[in-house]
């Protein structure tokens, strides 16, 4: 304990009080965990807060209670170990003694003889969730926003028992969900209800009076009144599920993801191992592994993610917004339906669609309903909720519905021409305050606002699809729009929802840019004639979502075409437009079947005689990458390379493990062979030089 005594910490307290309650004749012991800030800043475990634990439970076993139970302070029970401290760790000693400390404290309440509980009365993760899994029984609020074993997520594993405990809990098969599937899914989390079917939660309660029910329910488990079953853990599939999801962890992240690979590894352990075999696992894994570069550009992710994507660097002040009381939508295709939906449903304002004629009118006003009305059969929206949203979103073939609009978005054909008509026709509506926002996902919003009398009230509000998943919003500043246009952009921006970025106003912005000039080099080698499915699987080795055809499939290879052209008239030097995108693009047909390169596809393909290997193609994508990310930072696209990372990981999927993608090339050294300097200091994203 004394060499990690100097570590830094927001200490989280373990607050002991005596309760009555009824039908028992001696008191419970009620430990509630609270740092003493607000919801905002959650409660997290160092060596501090683990030594305020462990003194707790030793008061509480010396007062000899009916039961001790573990809760939060509001909306908060705990969200795991205080990871800021983790790169202040100094030795692989430290790093051992860390995780040893957390499993002795946690262990004391899953071996006590007096009945243990966990009152999880909000977020639970990492460590949090493993404390509550040491109890013998767990309560947990309908209320709780997130639960969750991250860990791999960062590039590490479950140190504190999570890893042995789960899969013992619920079995094998949802264990690795939790563990390893999840986190690898831009950090999926449960919700309560869930959490509760999959055996987590011994019962779920309201929120209103959780605490109450818990303690009256904890109450009926220690009277014998209230029986917890729970279904035994089949282990004769436990090597057939981990072969699998060996095998899918291969096809995916070909290795690049360690603490995935230590996870099932230590999934293994949990079949047969004894608690104190499996924890010693636990311990050696995390020593290892926080000492990585994965871990390192893991928690810089994190912060990104967690921090400056709340704070968006060059935000105008906030106190500049206007109110948004009605929004305007232009276009009524799958993309501006789904706007409607969102707008309307983080907002609660009128929405109002308009396209050429009734019956596009009728199909995205159509599509909205249908969404409210898959929302309310699977659960996930009450009729009350669903009769408003039906009554806010509308649609006309008359632009003049937009009159009385504080804010209009157009997502039309991406033609320049086009879009400057659609805003010289709504200028002529609108008030001269009303904002006017497009979704472009590559044109110059100041050559689209350059003849209206008041263009700076036009902002890029770019979208990612689908866009009720991906989390990134670019906004972007035209030449002359003003503070107030970009104040209200970036409010209305935080009512959906999104993390906004600041991006100026240069060809495709940041992500569409990027991945175009990835994207570029892949087909560059297939022309030069690299095999498809060499080229395709070129990048296997930083471990992407996905590979290049299918993000190609996904951004639809006529998009991709169009913006390349874009790019192509802006740099072409650099962007260079593949003969054999126009013809797949023109084919129409999908490029990959089943994640098979389609043969007819591969059939159309006019190709050199100078093929490249795997090697050659993935080193020409890297070094394109921080050619260009150097080229944006010194034409000031963005503030920072933390905005570059930020929109990758939000916009286009890129992991944590990567950093997004300055940390990789920067420890791979190719932003320096490149451009002739990293991307970030050392130390920041890296381990300490």
């Amino acid at each position: 304990m004394s060499a990690l005594a100097a570590l830094n910490e927001v200490v989280t307290r373990a607050l002991l009080r005596q309760v009555s309650v009824p039908g028992l004749d001696r008191p419970a012991a009620l430990i509630t965990l609270d740092n003493g800030l607000d919801h905002t800043k959650p409660n997290t475990f160092g060596p501090a807060g683990l030594a305020s634990l462990d003194e707790a439970i030793s008061a509480a076993l010396a007062a000899d209670p009916a039961f001790i139970a573990v809760t939060g302070k509001p909306y908060i029970f705990c969200v795991g170990a205080d990871i800021v401290g983790l790169p202040t760790l100094a030795d692989r000693a430290q790093a051992l003694e860390i995780g040893r400390l957390g499993h002795r404290v946690f262990a004391r309440l899953k071996d006590s003889t007096v009945p243990t509980f966990a009152f999880v009365n909000g977020a639970a993760m990492g460590g949090g969730l493993e404390l509550a899994l040491h109890c013998h029984y767990r309560t947990l609020s309908g209320g709780a926003a997130a639960l969750a074993l991250p860990e791999v997520s960062l590039g590490l594993v479950p140190g504190w028992g999570g890893s042995q405990l789960l899969p013992n809990l619920i079995g094998i098969p949802a264990a690795t969900q939790v563990i390893i599937q999840n986190p690898l899914m831009q950090n999926k989390m449960l919700k309560p209800k869930q959490a509760a079917e999959l055996g987590i939660a011994d019962v779920l309660l309201e929120p209103a009076d959780f605490l109450e029910r818990s303690l009256e329910w904890a109450a009926g488990v220690v009277r014998g009144a209230v029986t917890v079953t729970r279904p035994e853990v089949d282990k004769d599939m436990w090597a057939g599920v981990l072969y699998f999801a060996r095998q899918t962890l291969d096809q995916r992240l070909h290795g690049a993801v360690p603490a995935a690979y230590r996870a099932l590894d230590l999934l293994e352990t949990a079949k047969d191992a004894d608690f104190a075999t499996g924890t010693a696992a636990e311990d050696e894994a995390l020593a290892d592994l926080i000492f990585s570069e994965e871990l390192r550009s893991g928690l810089y992710a994190f912060d990104l993610v967690q921090r400056r994507a709340k704070r968006p660097a060059g935000a105008p002040d906030k106190s500049l917004a206007r109110p948004v009381t009605k929004v305007g939508i232009v276009g009524a295709g799958l993309m501006a339906s789904q706007l409607a939906l969102l707008f309307a449903r983080r907002l609660q304002v009128p929405v109002v669609l308009t396209d050429l004629d009734q019956s596009r009118v009728d199909k995205g006003v159509g599509y909205v309903h249908t969404q409210i009305e898959k929302a309310v059969s699977k659960g996930r929206m009450d009729k009350g909720t669903a009769a408003k949203l039906y009554g806010l979103v509308s649609g006309s073939v008359d632009k003049s519905v937009f009159a009385d609009a504080d804010f209009v978005i157009e997502a039309v054909f991406e033609d320049l021409d086009v879009k400057k008509q659609v805003w010289a026709e709504l200028e002529k509506i609108v008030s001269p305050e009303a904002v006017l926002a497009t979704n472009t996902s590559s044109l110059s919003i100041t050559a689209m606002a350059a003849e209206l009398e008041h263009p700076e009230r036009v902002v890029g509000f770019h979208f990612f699809n689908p866009v009720a998943v991906l989390p990134l919003l670019e906004i972007v500043r035209g030449e002359r729009t003003d503070d107030a246009t970009l104040a209200t952009a970036f409010a209305v921006g935080k009512q959906l929802k999104k993390s906004s970025v600041l991006v100026s106003d240069a060809p495709a912005f940041v992500v569409n840019r990027l991945l175009t000039r990835f994207l570029g080099t892949v087909f560059a080698a297939v022309d030069a004639g690299t095999p498809l499915d060499v080229a395709n699987s070129a990048l296997d080795p930083l471990g992407l979502p996905m590979r290049p055809l299918a993000l190609l499939q996904l951004v639809g290879p006529a998009v991709a075409y169009h913006v390349g052209g874009t790019l192509h008239a802006a740099y072409p030097d650099r962007f260079v437009v593949s003969e054999n995108l126009r013809r797949i693009a023109e084919s129409g047909q999908p490029i990959v079947v089943e994640d098979r390169i389609n043969d007819e596809v591969a059939k159309l393909l006019v190709v050199g005689d100078q093929p490249l290997s795997g090697e050659q193609v993935r080193q020409n994508a890297l070094d394109a990458l921080a050619q260009e990310i150097r080229l944006m930072l010194d034409e000031g696209v963005v503030a920072e390379a933390q905005d570059i990372d930020l929109c990758m990981i939000l916009g286009a999927g890129w992991p944590f493990h990567l950093g997004g993608v300055t940390p990789y090339l920067d420890r791979t050294g190719t932003a320096e062979r490149v451009t002739g300097q990293r991307f970030l200091p050392r130390g920041v994203a890296s381990l300490r030089d």
